[in-house]
């Protein structure tokens, strides 16, 4: 397993679905750019119920960082070419929304301690 912080662009939007014992859980697709300009899908899963949440709230096309565990994979496209991509169980979400947020109570708390 690798830990790994992950950021691109949803693709499409995330779905939720429940597991055979019962347990909720959100599927999405991100579209990440690799070093060299390449771009890359990464299949997501997310169990923690915040990591859903966040996944449920945005739309096709919002920016996106996610933190979890990587495993990499390698796909054939209908060419017939091998391209690489990525499971990730997401542990940690992270939006444009979320970090406004933690800017704006992190300002609250600065006016706060004068």
């Amino acid at each position: 397993m690798i830990d790994g912080l992950i950021a691109g662009h949803l693709v499409g939007l995330a779905e939720t679905r429940e597991g055979k014992n019962g347990t909720r859980f959100a599927l999405a697709k991100v579209k990440a750019t690799s070093g060299d300009g390449e771009s890359l899908i990464v299949n997501v899963i997310a169990f923690a119920t915040e990591a859903s949440a966040a996944l449920m709230a945005l739309d096709d096309g919002d920016a996106i960082a996610l933190a979890g565990a990587l495993t990499p994979k390698v796909w054939t496209d209908k060419q017939g070419n091998t391209r690489p991509a990525l499971d990730m169980v997401a542990t940690q979400v992270l939006t444009a929304y979320h970090a406004a947020r933690k800017q704006q109570t992190l300002t609250e708390q600065g006016k706060d301690a004068r």
